[in-house]
């Protein structure tokens, strides 16, 4: 009797129970599926490239020198001034090294008259031998006097234009356009350049700059492979970007590989060329390379927000017939345009794909799903 009546207690229990799980379902079947946007990958033809970092260089970089000894006397630019070819911009005291070209000069002068009197005095030698009025020997010694002056003033001469290579020294003029550095010495230092060049400032031809970057051996081999199908990569006009935003946007021109892949890094130097038209930029500049080697005739392009990123890797969520969520696993490559990313596996064209919210939805819910372009 005591567990017929605990039965009969139980079950409204039971009862009441099983009509609030009927009631639940009944209200969860009848909700609304969320709302979610979509849309298909796009195809389109893409231009594949890597990104380097990347740091300019001037295009001609050479260090003026002082080759003479002596005082500096003067400075004639101001430093990180632009200057033209020939300008004087440092001048070095050159007295003792003009009284040295004036000591040449007066040598080579009398050499010159030494050499005349020695050629009048052979030419009448040689008419007083054709008369029998002197020997052979006499005339062969006049000949050899002449011959001997004659090598003087070749002498004299070859002194005198080394003295006023050496006075040219005293004067240190621009080899090329561009911008000087600051000087390292001040006016009145003694220079004892004859000994060893001293450094006295830095020229820049800046026209235009290298852009040098590095890139690893299987990129390399990666572009030979591309480059073998004969696809028209434009290697004359690349992308180049700088961490700061500047006034202009620029490109430039591939124009040297190195022979070798440095060992030690795997990597192989590359230059391009690229015209300064603006003077804004600098040797020294960090800036950012985007190399193509390719192109992809049929890429697979999905919004690039609309990826996101677990312990597992890439992912994006798609939409089957069914309307169920599906989490879907991807490969990535670069991306174009700054809004789209290229899908390399995971991905057909006929593949939905949410857009949005992706915190919102989760892997196997069912969804509304509204197509938007």
């Amino acid at each position: 009797m005591k567990s017929i009546k605990i039965l009969l207690l139980a079950m409204p229990a039971l009862m009441l129970t099983s009509a609030c799980e009927k009631k639940g379902s009944q209200t969860e079947n009848e909700m609304p599926a969320m709302k979610v946007d979509v849309a298909y990958p796009t195809m389109d033809t893409v231009v594949l490239s890597n990104t380097y970092p990347a740091y300019l260089s001037a295009n001609s970089t050479v260090d003026l020198v002082a080759r003479v000894n002596g005082y500096l006397i003067g400075q004639n630019y101001q430093d990180g001034a632009f200057v033209r070819k020939g300008d004087v911009l440092f001048r070095i005291e050159d007295s003792s090294y003009r009284d040295a070209v004036n000591q040449a000069q007066a040598q080579l002068e009398s050499a010159r008259a030494t050499a005349a009197y020695a050629k009048s005095h052979y030419e009448a030698v040689e008419r007083a031998l054709r008369s029998d009025a002197v020997s052979a020997m006499e005339a062969e010694q006049a000949k050899s006097a002449m011959n001997e002056a004659i090598a003087a003033v070749n002498n004299a001469q070859a002194a005198l234009r080394s003295a006023e290579t050496t006075l040219s020294y005293c004067t240190v003029r621009a080899p090329f356009d561009g911008h000087v550095g600051m000087s390292t010495l001040s006016k009145g230092s003694y220079l004892n350049g004859a000994a060893s060049p001293v450094k006295l400032a830095t020229i820049y031809d800046d026209s235009e700059l290298g852009v040098n970057f590095y890139v690893a051996d299987e990129s390399y081999l990666q572009m030979l492979k591309d480059k073998s199908k004969e696809l028209n990569v434009d290697l004359e006009h690349i992308p180049v970007v700088f961490g700061d935003s500047i006034p202009h946007s620029y490109t430039c021109d591939l124009t040297y590989l190195a022979p070798e892949i440095d060992r030690n890094t795997g990597t192989l130097r590359m230059q391009a060329k690229m015209k300064n038209t603006y003077g804004e930029l600098k040797s020294g500049m960090y800036a950012t390379v985007t190399l193509p080697y390719g192109i992809d005739p049929a890429a697979i392009l999905v919004r690039d927000a609309s990826i996101g990123t677990d312990q597992r890797g890439k992912y994006v969520y798609t939409v089957n017939d069914s309307s169920k969520i599906v989490y879907t696993p991807v490969e990535v490559g670069q991306l174009v345009n700054d809004t789209l990313r290229i899908v390399t596996s995971g991905l057909t064209p006929k593949d939905r794909y949410v857009t949005k919210a992706l915190l919102k939805v989760r892997d196997g819910a069912t969804v509304e799903p509204v197509v938007v372009k």
